[in-house]
Formats: C-alpha cells, structure tokens, sequence
C-alpha cells in the first residue's frame, strides 16, 4: 500500500467531519424558506469574501489550469486574467442587484427578471441557464475529483466509485443545510484551494533547483521547441498573432491563443459571475460592504499573484522535473517525477501534472501530499456546492413554487429545495459517468452559457432600453450561437463550415456578440410606452440609491478608457506588443527583467488590472454601501404565501 493512502483517508475524514458539521448547523438554523435558499440575507463579510473567492475559481484553476501551461506556455498564461475579469462581471453588477434583491425581496434571479421585464420566459430561461451551466460544470469537477483519487491510490480507488462516494458528503452538508452552510464549508475550501497552490508552486521550485535554474530551464525550452510562432518564436514563450483567419481556432499555426483568443476566453470566463448563482451570492448579503473586497483584494489581487507566479511556476517546472522526454534527451532537468514516457503520450494527457507532482511529494511527505490532495479535493467540491445549492433554488423558487404551488410554505420550499439539490447533483454524476467523451465539451459550454446572462443584467442594471423580448430573443439565440461555435455543434450537429473558436474567437466571444445584437434590434421593434415606465422606475430607484456623486462624475470617461486600454492590451490583441518588449524570447541575455518578456508583461498588467478593479470598486462606488438607505418594500418574497408575480410599484 502507498504511503500516502492512511494520510488521504485521514485528511478525507477530517475533511468530511468539517462539512458534516456546518451541514447540520445550516439545518438547525434554517428556519424559513428565505434561510435556507439565501441564508436569511444575512452572510458576514468575511465569509463571503471568501466564499466566492472559492466559488469563482474551482478545481479547473488547481488542475486544468497549470496543465494548460504545461502544454501551451505562457500564451496560454494569459488566461489568470480571469482573476481580474471575473470579479469586473460582479464590479458591474452585484451591487445593483443587490440593491433591487433588497427593495423587492427577491430570491432568484428568475423573480428579479420576470418582475422588470414582465415576461416569464425570462423565468424558463433562467432556469435553463442555471442548469446548463450547473449539471455539466459540476460534473467535469466531481469526475475530476475521482479522477486525482484515482492516481494517488494508485488505482486502488476506481474513477467512477470515487467521483460518487466523494459526492456523498457534498450532497449531504449542501441539501441539509442550504446557502449558509456552502458559505461556511467554502470559507475552508478558499484556503485550501490557495495554499494548495502556493504549497505545489514553491515544492517545484525547490525541486528544479530554485528561480534562476528554472528561468534557464524556461529559455531551454524555448530553444528546443519545435513549434514557432509565424514570428519564429517558441509558441511557449510567445503570443503567435492579434488574430489568425482559420476556420478552426484549435488548429491555428503556433498555438490558438491569438488576441483575440485569450480576450474572448477571459470574457467566457466572466459568464462564472454572470451566472445565476451569483445573484443569489448577491441576494444573500446584509448589504454590500464585503463585494469590493472580495473583488479587489481576495480575487483580483489575492488569487491574481498566486496565478501569476506560482501556477506558472508549476506549469512550466514542470518540463524541468521529467514530463518532458524532449529536455531530458537533451540533458536539461531530471526525471523526477518517473512517468516513463512523455507527460502528454499519456492518456490523461496535460491534466496528469498535478496528480503526477503530488505523487512525486508524496514519497518524502506522504502526510503532505495527503494535505495536498485535500486541497485539490476542496478545489472541486468549492464552485460545484454552490451551484448545486442556488440552482436547486431556483427549481424550487421558479418552478415548483410558480407553476405547481404558489402559497407553498416553509417547510414545503425546503423539502422541494432539498430533493431539488438531490436531483440536480444525482444528474451531474449520471453525466459524469455515462457521457464522459461528451463531458470536456459540455464544461467548456458551461461558462460560454453563463456570459448570455450579460445582456438581460445590462438591462436590468443600466439600461432601461432593452426588452423583455429583446432580452429573451437575445438570450435565445447567444445560446444557440454559443453551442453551434464550440465543439459540441461540430459534434453533434455535423457542423463542418467552421470549427470550434472559428477565427480564433471564443464561442461565447460568438454568443455574446449575436446575443446583443438580436437583443438592441428586437428591443428596438418591441418598445411599449407603458413597459417602459415601469422598467424605468427600477432605474430610477437605482439612479436615488446608488447615486455618484458630482465631484466624481468626471472620471467616468476615464473609467471607460481605462477599461477598454486594459481589454486590449492586457489580454487583446495588444499584448502582442508584450512578446518582445522587455527582451528577445529567442535571446535570454536580453531579457531586461532576468524572465521573458512576455512574463514580466503579464505581471505588469496584472498589477494594474487591480488597479483598475480598485478605482472601480472603491473610487467610482460602484461595490460600495449605497449613499441612500434601502428599505425594503414587502418582506421576502420567499417568507410570504403570494404568488411570486407582483408589481413592486403598486
């Protein structure tokens, strides 16, 4: 038996005691529907701070993401922007919500949208949005899951039988005790989740021998790939194009990550705070106070630095520590990790580099790498909990409740709630074990779906111009979009006149746009004087409560320049201007900064992204407390026995 095996079983229990724990104190102390789908509106700060801090970044950021670096470089690394982009999507939007989830007592985001737009196929939507982002989201994280326990039992635990009985206790402590129990279980799993990374990260730098032995590992690297950029540079060390015209964006000349790519990929990856469960976080607060620093400093700040450095060093360590047959042939670095064969001649192919490295500590430390394997583990269960949770609430909410039975009580909610959690959790595994070819495509779907959200939130937020069959014609056809973009159209639909990321734009780069198009030209045709009043005192209740002050008013221009500047440069076609800025990457005496350029770029930017956050979260006040109190109208909507369709204004 491996010796890190008694260590994982231990740390599992202590694991799973911890949940059980908050499970059972979340269900003594949900009371009403409104505690237990949204935790009585009454989360602290911290908790949520770091609660989605662990719900915005998931399993895919400790597993997926340092094996994508492995494979792609640092063209690739662009994506640990999403550290800055996905809390921008909560800058935009949560204070807002917050406020109108306040004033109203809404619960869902589905209650939220039936009432402004006056339509419920905005309810059917939200729906269907929640469950195609949750069910295959959830899935790829639990088969991962039972995937890394696989490896580190070295076989002794199959795929399937993990993933479900890791799944036990995740079902259990979500279904007992809703909202505040995902909160609490999340706060733990943040931590984990960060220093499980930080812990690997600084493992593989000690194992290559330190900074510098890894710089010059990197620069070896560059000079014995085999794949160049059209500038003749390693495609690890180097962004290949602003934008490439080929049909398929997978198979783009010296890698897919072109500008455009990596700007339309963090855009996707904003659809994680779009998503419907993220108006629920929203919901669940006692006011704002805990949005601006869970976005600037916990996400933007926190996990952008553990991702700028340690995930990179990881991904590229890598190469030095015996995954890459290629280097050691050529006498750079040492097998360390014993694989036998090339890291990406294996069947898991990039996702075996963190299971691989935590094996590899687990023969000196076997405890650690038991430590380790329940970070990972807290990694996955972190994002999947809470979908699981907002989602079997919004079934509830905005099926059960509106359609089956409108004055259903407490308990009844709860009951539903519960077997909702059940149901939707139950369906991602079913997923995770009969459709696993079809699982990596349906993920990828996942956060592509949730960024459709971003028209019906501008409209509701912002602009009283848009709707409601603007918002749902939109909706319908970005999703439509999306699906036929990605590889799931070319799969399943036959599609053979482009492939997946056609131009090297992101399908939900594709959606988003299409989606915001029908949406303007259908609001253009559909608009109604009196439907607009009424979307207009929303707006009007926003500009009172959430009103900036005059002396600030002038740095809105800036605001959106900056923003745009940051787009293009950081992440856009601009950063091409990155690859050789601060040196030659084919030339490591050039490198200004001791690292390649395109390294010491993406550090650059990183930094002021944060800035960026910091000026719109703190200086324009759009994630501060509202300058005007806001009353509620009516208790929450979930507390009383009425049906959910009301008008606020009445």
């Amino acid at each position: 038996m491996s010796a890190i095996i008694p260590w994982l079983f231990a740390f599992v229990a202590m694991y799973w005691a911890y949940c059980i724990f908050w499970g059972v104190k979340g269900y003594l102390q949900a009371e009403t529907a409104s505690d237990y789908f949204i935790a009585g509106r009454r989360i602290p700060v911290v908790i949520f701070v770091l609660a989605a801090t662990a719900t915005s970044f998931s399993g895919w950021t400790f597993i997926g993401l340092p094996g994508l670096i492995y494979r792609d470089g640092f063209q690739y690394a662009y994506a640990a922007f999403y550290a800055i982009t996905i809390p921008l999507t909560g800058v935009l939007f949560l204070k807002r919500q917050w406020v109108l989830g306040k004033r109203f007592g809404y619960v869902t985001p589905g209650e939220m949208f039936a009432d402004y737009y006056q339509t419920d196929w905005m309810r059917i939507f939200t729906v269907i949005v929640a469950l195609v982002f949750s069910v295959p989201y959830l899935g790829v994280q639990l088969r991962a899951s039972g995937f890394l326990f696989n490896i580190l039992t070295d076989g002794m635990l199959d795929v399937e039988v993990g993933m479900w009985l890791l799944s036990v206790v995740l079902i259990l402590y979500v279904a007992l005790g809703g909202l505040r129990s995902v909160a609490y279980v999340d706060t733990m799993q943040c931590i984990l989740l960060v220093g499980g990374i930080v812990i690997i990260g600084s493992l593989v730098l000690v194992a290559v021998g330190g900074f510098g032995p890894l710089v010059d590992g990197i620069a070896a690297l560059g000079r014995l790939d085999p794949v160049r950029t059209p500038q003749g540079y390693s495609h690890y060390l180097a962004m290949p194009a602003p934008i490439q015209l080929v049909a398929d964006g997978t198979r783009a000349p010296g890698g897919p990550w072109t500008g455009t790519m990596c700007l339309t990929y963090v855009m996707a990856l904003m659809g994680i705070q779009a998503a419907p469960a993220f108006t629920m976080w929203a919901f669940s607060n006692k006011d704002p106070r805990p949005f601006a620093p869970q976005q600037v400093w916990a996400s933007a700040a926190g996990v952008g630095l553990v991702l700028v450095f340690f995930t990179v060093i990881q991904g590229m360590g890598g190469h030095l520590l015996g995954a890459d047959t290629r280097l050691l042939a050529a006498g750079v670095g040492r097998d360390l990790l014993g694989l036998g064969r090339d890291l990406m001649d294996l069947p898991e192919r990039q996702d075996m580099l963190v299971p691989a490295l935590i094996h590899l500590f687990a023969e000196r430390h076997p405890w650690l790498a038991g430590v380790l394997a329940i970070c990972a583990l807290a990694a996955m269960q972190s994002t999947g909990s809470a979908y699981i949770s907002t989602s079997g609430a919004i079934l509830t909410r905005d099926c059960y409740r509106r359609y089956i039975n409108p004055r259903a009580g407490h308990l009844t909610q709860k009951l539903v709630g519960r077997g909702a959690v059940i149901f939707i959790c139950g369906l991602a595994l079913l997923v995770a074990t009969t459709s696993k070819d079809a699982l990596v495509l349906l993920g990828g779907l996942a956060v592509a779906y949730g960024l459709q959200m971003w028209p019906a939130l501008i409209g509701v937020c912002w602009w009283p111009f848009l709707t409601g069959p603007g918002i749902s014609a939109g909706l319908a056809v970005g999703l439509l979009v999306v699906t036929v973009t990605e590889g799931v159209g070319q799969q399943w639909f036959g599609i053979s006149a482009w492939g997946r990321w056609p131009l090297t734009i992101h399908s939900a780069g594709w959606g988003v746009v299409a989606n915001f198009v029908v949406a303007i030209a259908v609001s253009a045709c559909t608009q109604n004087p009196e439907e607009l009043r009424h979307r207009q005192r929303f707006h009007d209740y926003l500009r009172h409560s959430c009103r900036l002050p005059g002396h600030l008013r002038p740095y809105v221009p800036v605001a959106w320049l900056a923003t745009l500047v940051w787009f293009l440069f950081a992440v856009g076609p601009g950063a091409m201007v990155g690859n050789t800025l601060f040196g030659d990457p084919n030339d490591q005496a050039t490198w200004l900064f001791g690292i390649p350029s395109i390294w010491a770029w993406q550090i650059l930017w990183w930094g002021l992204g944060v800035v960026l956050l910091w000026f719109l979260a703190y200086r324009l006040q759009l994630s501060t407390m509202p300058e005007q109190e806001v009353v509620a109208l009516l208790d929450d909507v979930a507390d009383r026995g009425l049906p959910d369709a009301f008008d606020p204004f009445a």
